[in-house]
């Protein structure tokens, strides 16, 4: 199943706090809100995107609990963008500063800033060039490092705040830069799990 974006009448414009009341009433599926009012209803994945969601997290996560240089977060938190859309990357990471300088109450809900970093992990339903769009999002409000994984083409798409998109063919790894210092991405598995012809 594809995501489907419903069009929302500006009488019916969400609050953040209506969009937080839906999502929760909504856990099975992934929602979230374009800056244009655009409600996205996103399905839950499949097994092998799952495989593969999982296993980027986890690096990133045991990258982040050795350094402690900030906040890492899985696919199932929404980040309130500058520009009014609420956002939820595949895996993201947030400077602790940034983190820090936030309320306990916002915190709590859906966090009022663009991630540092933030990856988006193709699956066989999502287009390709809707995910595009969605880190050029991402880098127009304050994104620093971002990655683009389709494991049907084994590319990445590297986006980054200061210069142009670089595009990686069958990388075996991806270096976190000055952004993640240290973190090195081993994309063995996650290009590995790859097939189309399967559930994803």
């Amino acid at each position: 199943m594809n995501a489907l974006i419903l069009n929302l009448p500006p009488i019916l414009k969400l609050t953040d706090e209506q969009f937080e009341q839906l999502a929760a009433a909504n856990r099975d599926l992934r929602l979230e809100l374009t800056a244009l009012g655009e409600l996205v209803i996103m399905p839950p994945t499949g097994g092998n995107t799952g495989k593969r969601n999982i296993d980027l997290s986890f690096q990133l996560q045991a990258w982040n609990r050795q350094n402690q240089l900030g906040v890492a977060f899985d696919s199932s938190t929404g980040f309130r963008l500058p520009n009014g859309a609420e956002r939820s990357p595949d895996a993201s990471w947030v400077r602790q500063a940034r983190w820090d300088a936030l309320t306990p109450e916002q915190q709590d809900t859906f966090p009022p800033l663009c991630p540092d970093f933030a990856v988006e992990l193709r699956s066989r339903t999502d287009s390709l060039e809707e995910l595009r769009a969605k880190m050029r999002e991402y880098l127009d409000n304050g994104l620093q490092l971002g990655w683009l994984i389709d494991p049907k083409t084994r590319q990445v798409e590297i986006y980054r705040s200061d210069r142009a998109i670089e595009v990686l063919q069958s990388p075996p790894t991806l270096s976190g830069e000055d952004v993640l210092p240290g973190f090195v991405l081993d994309l063995q598995l996650i290009l590995a799990l790859y097939g189309f012809q399967g559930s994803s």
